[in-house]
């Protein structure tokens, strides 16, 4: 038990200066007298008794005592703060014993004294297992987290190679103080493994997939965890800013942990054409193209349907012939920058004078001929049918596009179309339509299905704008479209308003900009697909808009200038509606009431 000290007989506060004389250096006779320094620690300040200062002497009062809160000679400094003498951070208190709270659990529960043989420190607590003290530990720890690798990587005599970085009692593990909630801490994956390698594996034949049989036995495993992870932290930003479901999320993980395992070159872009395989297994590829898409990491290498198409198509023609087609196809495909120039083409346009063109083109190698430099007036004449119509004029148009460019390349010597007129067909009057089959498409009770119709017997709206309109272009009443703004009429406001609250009902979360959704387009960023619209009506839209511009047509007699107003159509698309008459309907049109 350790013996009290007395107090000084004159302040009746500080400790005497010896055991033996019973006044403090303050209060001395003559005095005050200067204390000598610490005989223990040499300081020259807080000196409190038997040759000790306040930090060093075993009964010196912590900070609490009234000692420090009194007049006199410690007046100035109220509380003795000093580093610990463990792991030297700055701000221990003799009310602690001049230990951390850390050093303190670190003494209970590693016993053993000695001298670190990281640092070299003496007389310090050793981990049981490393041997080192708790500051080199301490030291691998605030490497970690300044370099964000685990901590792992480091031993503990390359974390301190380069010196030990002092710290602040308390403020190590978290900022500011009080308790804080439970963080887990984890190495954020390495975000730029997200870039294709320049090299690339060769294979000895490319050997067909069958991502069933992975199923069934199990697929390779990867080759770079790593790179996975970069991949789980995108899908997960990904799914973030689209408002996935975490189902969907792992969906798409698994779809690219399996593209990343059947890999021939690690590290580098995914192709397209194996991404494709992920259907035959029921995973969503182009919800999985489009994540890697996203990230860089994909390489499309499909061909082109109407590339395939092509070949599929003149595939029975001579050779001399192919290739002279060919180069119509690349020209119309790619346009042309040399003269003669030509702006690319649309694949439906390349497709309709092809199409136009075969059967001249067919008939040619069967009698023979091999290229088309050997066409001339009298061969396109002979392959015209006789009878005027709509079959002899697109005939001739397709001709006459392939032996243009062939010209202008100067595979051909002549254009043989030349000067070789025939009669353009009338425009044709449009069948009407079911006006009962309308009437139930208006008053669906699919809300999506009730304002597509409704903008197309009200508006006759483009399939194609239809497919392209946003949210941000309907406000005000109106719907705003690239060339013309169009006053919606009511029936159709209230199916669109209809539809835009079942919309956020049902998805509430979508970030898709385009006004028309559905249950598998609103995770993304792309229209709808031409045929969802045709299967929410039932029949053809096209059909139902040359109808309402018809009827239009009808009721203004003709009026060129409306029709161009109303629809926004140009003046030659206009003209073939107001020259087509046909007799009124029998029955009345749809009713503009709601449902």
């Amino acid at each position: 038990m350790k013996k009290q000290l007395h107090s000084c007989v004159v302040c009746k506060v500080r400790p005497p200066a010896m055991r033996e004389i019973p006044y403090c250096f303050a209060c001395w006779p003559g005095g005050p007298v200067t204390p000598p320094p610490c005989r223990k620690c040499g300081s020259t300040r807080d000196y409190w008794s038997s040759g000790l200062c306040a930090r060093c002497h075993p009964s010196a009062p912590g900070s609490k005592s009234p000692v420090w809160r009194n007049g006199g000679l410690f007046a100035e400094n109220k509380v003795v703060i000093d580093s610990c003498i463990d792991c030297l951070c700055w701000g221990t208190t003799r009310t602690f014993r001049w230990l951390c709270q850390g050093c303190r659990a670190w003494r209970e529960r590693y016993r053993t004294i000695g001298v670190c043989p990281t640092c070299a420190m003496p007389d310090v607590h050793l981990h049981d297992k490393s041997g080192s003290c708790r500051l080199c530990h301490k030291q691998r720890g605030w490497l970690s987290r300044e370099t964000g690798q685990r901590i792992s990587t480091f031993t503990l005599a390359e974390a301190n190679r380069r010196g030990q970085q002092l710290f602040l009692i308390g403020m190590f593990h978290f900022e500011g103080s009080g308790p804080v909630p439970y963080r887990k801490v984890t190495v954020p994956p390495d975000m730029s493994l997200l870039r294709p390698v320049a090299w690339e594996q060769l294979t000895l034949f490319d050997a067909p997939r069958d991502l069933r049989l992975g199923l069934a036995h199990g697929f390779p495993e990867l080759p770079d965890t790593a790179l996975m992870a970069a991949f789980n932290a995108h899908v997960n930003d990904h799914a973030r800013r689209f408002g996935w479901a975490h189902a969907k999320s792992e969906r798409v993980k698994r779809g690219i942990r399996v593209m990343l395992a059947i890999q021939d070159t690690p590290g580098a872009a995914i192709r397209r054409s194996d991404v494709a395989l992920l259907s035959r297994i029921k995973h969503s590829a182009q919800v999985v193209a489009d994540v890697l898409a996203d990230a860089g990491m994909l390489a499309e290498d499909r061909q082109p349907a109407v590339v395939r198409w092509f070949e599929a198509t003149v595939a029975e023609l001579p050779a001399p012939m192919r290739h002279e087609l060919s180069v119509w196809f690349d020209v119309m495909r790619n346009g042309s920058t040399t003269p003669p120039r030509q702006q690319p083409r649309q694949d439906t346009t390349i497709t309709s004078k092809l199409r136009w063109a075969m059967p001249a083109l067919r008939q040619w190698a069967s009698e023979g001929v091999m290229s088309l430099r050997e066409i001339g007036r009298d061969n396109v004449k002979a392959v015209l049918p006789r009878e005027p119509g709509r079959a002899r004029s697109c005939l001739l148009q397709g001709l006459r596009c392939v032996f243009r460019i062939l010209k202008g390349r100067k595979l051909v010597f002549v254009n043989p179309t030349l000067k070789i007129k025939v009669e353009e067909p009338g425009p044709t009057i449009p069948a009407p339509v079911d006006l009962a089959q309308l009437r139930a498409l208006l008053n669906s009770a699919d809300p999506a299905t009730a304002a597509l119709s409704a903008l197309l017997a009200f508006h006759a709206i483009r399939l194609c704008q239809l497919r392209h309109l946003k949210l941000t272009d309907y406000h005000d009443g109106r719907l705003h479209l690239p060339n013309h703004v169009v006053v919606l009429a009511e029936p159709v406001r209230q199916r669109l308003t209809a539809y835009l609250d079942y919309r956020q009902r049902m998805w509430p979360t979508s970030t898709n900009p385009y006004l028309f959704v559905h249950v598998r387009s609103w995770s993304h960023h792309r229209p709808v697909w031409p045929n969802w619209i045709c299967r929410q009506l039932g029949m053809s839209g096209q059909q139902i808009r040359r109808d309402r511009i018809l009827d239009e047509a009808h009721a203004t007699s003709g009026d060129i200038k409306a029709l161009i107003e109303l629809f926004g159509l140009t003046a030659e698309g206009a003209i073939p509606y107001a020259v087509a008459r046909r007799d009124p309907p029998t029955e009345p049109r749809p009713s503009t009431s709601p449902a």
